[in-house]
């Protein structure tokens, strides 16, 4: 039986957990799939976002990604970016492709909300993407202008799982600072797997007697608050309070393992500069009342060597795609609908805000207090759970069914029009260096 999709081509952009999901399911029911990766490497931000001491979940899911990326009827285009190497329009709507996905993630920093403050990067000021991908790459050094510097001390600003990793770096590498100064060594991974106070006590020391000022998220709603894990949207009040006491649960335990600091009812409002550098932030006491976030009108300061920003990742912009200010100006977010694309959808992390939302509460059922456990670290010493955490798979399968169901009523191209296609793909494939994706591995060398 002749398949019907056989003559449609779809191109996907980004080729990291989502891209891939979404590549392999339409490749597998016989579409030719298209992958439009940024970066030499297509793990996104399994490499360079999860922190290193993840290892055994980094290599599973770099695994995942190249068997995905692999499989017959998907063509790998490394080293491309869309809106820059090629033009989001002209891949939309004149290369012949029968629908488009976004599946490029979230690289841009949401910026801290204090006028002003993103003159002082560098000079003070530090955002978390940047600061974890150097922290990944640190060790093999594939990354010379990628520099992180940890210092005792640090205010980060946010809340949540990207902002405790930040907080661990620290408290983990000062940790190691101090044992190599008293000629005790260990690593980054034993360190987080069996946690700082055990190391030391193993040593007959504590925390405290090495002397380190521990790092302190400041986060704006309460310690119940702080999006560790979801509640179902049906969710009645026995389970939201449920949920609540399973975060500060969760919190307490990685702060005790991990050595850092909270402070909540914190919202970040003015810079503290001194001699053009930023020494610290002032903060207004919030208060949450029905739900609700407000001010008080307490303020303090928060002053350390560094201040890094950890609120949230954004898109970046395409030429050709509208915006609503930060975000895309999606029409359905639940799916990524753009206005005036109507073959263009999107997935994963690209889908912010609103659309985020609908995603993570749909995602949340499936994943448990023991996911998030393993994933900070605060669960035992077996991380499996860990990779239910991390969000993707289900919107994947979603994305992916919404645009088998979309060709059914699509025109597939014509075969010179997949001919001129193949040849516009194979341009870039040569310009790249690729020939195909064991060689191309090989010469790119393995991730972090």
């Amino acid at each position: 039986m002749n398949n019907p999709n056989r003559a449609h081509c779809v191109a996907v952009i980004g080729g990291a957990t989502a891209g891939a999901e979404i590549a392999s399911r339409l490749a597998d029911r016989g579409v030719s799939v298209f992958v439009f990766e940024q970066n030499k490497r297509p793990y996104g931000k399994i490499e360079d976002g999860l922190p290193r001491w993840h290892e055994a979940l980094r290599e599973k899911e770099y695994e995942t990604i190249d068997e995905k990326l692999t499989r017959p009827g998907v063509a790998f285009v490394p080293s491309t970016k869309i809106g820059r190497d090629v033009g989001f329009k002209a891949l939309a709507n004149e290369w012949g492709f029968s629908a488009v996905v976004l599946a490029n993630g979230a690289w841009r920093d949401r910026p801290l909300p204090i006028d002003g403050a993103d003159a002082y990067l560098g000079k003070g000021l530090v955002y978390q993407n940047p600061f974890v991908i150097a922290f990944n790459h640190a060790e093999r050094g594939d990354l010379p202008n990628a520099r992180y510097e940890v210092l005792p001390g640090a205010v980060i600003v946010g809340g949540g799982l990207a902002s405790i990793d930040v907080a661990k770096i620290h408290t983990l590498e000062l940790t190691l600072r101090e044992l190599a100064k008293r000629g005790i060594e260990s690593n980054v991974v034993e360190l987080e797997v069996k946690g700082i106070p055990k190391i030391l006590a193993g040593h007959g020391l504590t925390f405290e007697q090495l002397g380190i000022v521990p790092p302190t998220i400041y986060y704006r709603r309460r310690v119940e608050d702080m999006p560790l894990m979801s509640a179902p949207e049906d969710a009645d009040a026995a389970r939201i309070a449920k949920v609540e006491a399973g975060r500060k649960r969760m919190l307490e335990k990685s702060t005790e393992k991990y050595c850092f600091k909270v402070e909540p009812l914190s919202a970040p409002e003015a810079l503290i500069v001194e001699n053009g550098r930023l020494v610290g932030l002032r903060f207004r006491r919030t208060k949450m009342e029905n739900g609700r976030l407000g001010m008080t009108d307490e303020t303090f300061e928060a002053r350390g060597p560094v201040v890094i920003s950890s609120i949230g990742s954004i898109p970046e912009p395409i030429e050709g795609i509208a915006m609503k200010g930060e975000l895309f100006d999606f029409k359905d977010w639940e799916i990524g609908r753009l206005e005036g694309y109507p073959t263009v959808f999107s997935v994963g992390n690209v889908v912010t805000g609103k659309g985020n939302i609908v995603a993570s509460r749909k995602h949340a059922t499936q994943v448990s207090e023991a996911a998030v456990e393993a994933y900070l670290g605060v669960g035992g010493e077996d991380r499996s759970a860990a990779a239910e955490a991390r969000p993707g798979m289900p919107e994947a399968d979603f994305t992916a069914d919404q645009v088998l169901a979309s060709l059914g009523n699509a025109k597939p191209p014509s075969d010179e029009q997949i001919a001129k296609l193949r040849e516009r793909v194979a341009k870039l494939q040569r310009a790249a260096g690729y020939d195909d994706y064991k060689s191309w591995k090989e010469k790119v060398g393995a991730p972090c």
